[in-house]
């Protein structure tokens, strides 16, 4: 179990600006709940060699207070009977995850390759779901590669996309230094190019509705920077839509607690330097109780 030390100060502050710019997350949990009622999320990817993605994607998701959460890998067997630091997580290929009609919310993209099966998964993933999809990393570079991927889409809006900057660069085939030369130019091309909710990574992370309205983050540290760390996200941001907050919430929500997170384990002398991405779920857990507390 983790017990985070923190400034009282700054966690009152924390609790303020939760509640009174994502109330949803800060609701406590009913005495009469069952897994059911807190969603399950399918995320997908984990192509071979890279099962360490969703994994950490998956883990954070359960840590945010998703009910149930299953992994589907990009593979035609499962690379593993169990995730043995985390049980609880359910496994399955990406094909057989698809065919589940139980699922809140899906994250796609992490680790799952770029080969054209890689393709038909993400297809599928978008055509046969239409609830709400976060589409990250590899999903990036192949909406990239062919934007008409969406075309099938009955409603785009519920779609996030969560790139870094060199993603971004190839979603509007421009460099990265033109991503970083005008960030708040860059997110908005995006959201309108794809008519989706966008998070544009890095630095004090933008996020950019559909219809071109922009928030900046200001939470978060140089320990973010650092493998797994945007698997992390994706899966925290994909918890909060399974658990049903609202979408403007739950991707302003996910960005901040993702940066907060960091906060919160720098200030225990976990990080900046040396910080890994797996520990950023433990914090979440804490600051996501904290913020309930009725007191």
């Amino acid at each position: 179990m983790n017990t985070f030390r923190t400034d009282r100060e700054l966690l009152r502050q924390c609790q303020r600006l939760a509640r009174s710019q994502f109330p949803a997350i800060c609701q406590p949990r009913p005495a009469q709940s069952h897994k059911g009622t807190f969603g399950t999320l399918g995320i997908i990817g984990g192509a071979e060699g890279m099962a360490g993605s969703v994994s950490l994607s998956a883990v954070a998701a359960l840590h945010c207070g998703c009910g149930k959460v299953w992994i589907g890998f990009h593979q035609p067997t499962l690379p593993l009977p169990l995730l043995t630091q985390q049980p609880e997580i359910m496994l399955a290929t990406a094909e057989h995850l698809l065919q589940r009609s139980d699922i809140s919310a899906w994250v796609i993209g992490c680790g799952l390759g770029t080969h054209e099966s890689a393709v038909s998964v993400l297809k599928s993933c978008l055509q046969q779901h239409n609830i709400v999809t976060l589409l990250d990393a590899d999903a990036l570079n192949l909406l990239a590669q062919q934007p008409d991927i969406l075309a099938g889409r009955k409603n785009k809006h519920n779609i996030i996309l969560t790139p870094h900057p060199g993603e971004a660069s190839r979603l509007l085939q421009c460099s990265i230094s033109e991503i970083q030369g005008n960030r708040n130019q860059a997110v908005c091309r995006l959201a309108a190019k794809y008519n989706a909710w966008v998070v544009l990574k890095g630095h004090q992370s933008l996020i950019a509705s559909p219809n071109g309205q922009v928030w900046q983050n200001n939470s978060g540290n140089p320990g973010l920077a650092t493998a797994g760390s945007g698997d992390v996200l994706a899966g925290i941001i994909g918890s909060l839509l399974a658990q049903q907050i609202p979408l403007e919430q739950a991707v302003y929500a996910g960005v901040w607690l993702h940066g907060t997170a960091a906060d919160i384990l720098a200030a225990n002398e976990i990080g900046p330097i040396g910080l890994c991405a797996g520990e950023i779920a433990t914090a979440v857990r804490w600051l996501r109780n904290r913020l309930s507390e009725t007191n």
